[in-house]
């Protein structure tokens, strides 16, 4: 079996935008890395089981989860090796941590597990659930949202990690993430 890469040490602020499905984040995650010229790294889960579905329309499995959490890691690293003072992440292992143990009972590889809980963020942006829920083929629960969330919010504090919610619209969350981020980022100078 492939090992899931170690995080990539470097001297940038990263950043998750972490949260339910379509609480915006990947939106958040371009509109952020645009403004603050840098780079994001994408949801490689999404590609992975858009590929998968357009394939054999077959959804998630255990078995896919370690090869998503091994492309998020090598997305990850080389966007690191690319970035200028911040990176922003449109998901990391934690969030596919929560996923897993969501769907599958508590079951999460514990090399994601493990991985999950090594690497290293400074900052996550919890996407609240007051944006509409918009279909695709990925995104199967509508009416889970608010627990999802909960959960979401749940592991950030057990964790004790610094973070942000972001409600409202795609411009108010924009705007106070922002904020923060600058905030953040005058404190590490």
């Amino acid at each position: 079996m492939e090992k899931i890469p170690a995080q990539q040490t470097s001297d940038c602020v990263k950043i998750v935008l972490f949260g339910p499905e379509s609480t915006g984040k990947t939106t958040l995650a371009k509109d952020l890395a645009a403004t603050f010229n840098t780079q994001w790294v994408p949801e490689y889960m999404r590609e992975y089981l858009e590929k998968k579905w357009s394939d054999t329309k077959e959804k998630c499995t255990k078995e896919d989860l370690v090869p998503i959490a091994i492309g998020q890691m090598n997305a990850e690293n080389e966007a690191t090796r690319k970035v200028n003072q911040v990176l922003f992440c449109d998901t990391n292992l934690l969030e596919i941590k929560v996923y897993s143990e969501y769907y599958y009972d508590g079951y999460c590889p514990p090399e994601i597990k493990n991985a999950a809980l090594d690497n290293i963020y400074h900052f996550y942006f919890l996407t609240y659930i007051d944006t509409p829920w918009v279909f695709d083929n990925l995104r199967d629960r509508p009416d889970d949202r608010s627990e999802l969330f909960c959960i979401f919010e749940a592991e950030l504090k057990r964790l004790g990690v610094p973070y942000f919610t972001l409600k409202g619209s795609h411009s108010e969350r924009l705007h106070s993430a922002i904020h923060q981020i600058r905030k953040l980022l005058k404190q590490k100078t």
